[in-house]
């Protein structure tokens, strides 16, 4: 019974994108861009991509440290790291 009432009271994660906020904000960052249909699904994966790749990499630092706990020190860390990497 207790199992029962802890999972129903966790929120589930959405499986998709919001797509029509996602549209609006790239075309409020940029009014005269035009968007391919699948375009904001793209920007959702890369999002997804990028958090992915940050929490292996603040994951790494906190291993390197001997902590058992990702700290945000090694979230910011990785974030150095990987927007660098991003950047090309």
């Amino acid at each position: 019974m207790a199992m029962s009432s802890s999972v129903s009271s966790r929120r589930r994660m959405k499986t998709t994108a919001p797509r029509s906020t996602l549209r609006k904000i790239i075309k409020k960052h940029n009014p005269q861009l035009r968007l391919a249909a699948n375009a904001d699904l793209l920007v959702h994966l890369n999002f997804l991509l990028f958090l992915h790749r940050l929490a292996e990499e603040a994951r790494t630092n906190a291993f390197e440290n001997k902590s058992k706990i990702i700290k945000p020190e090694h979230t910011v860390s990785a974030a150095k790291i990987i927007l660098k990497k991003s950047r090309g």
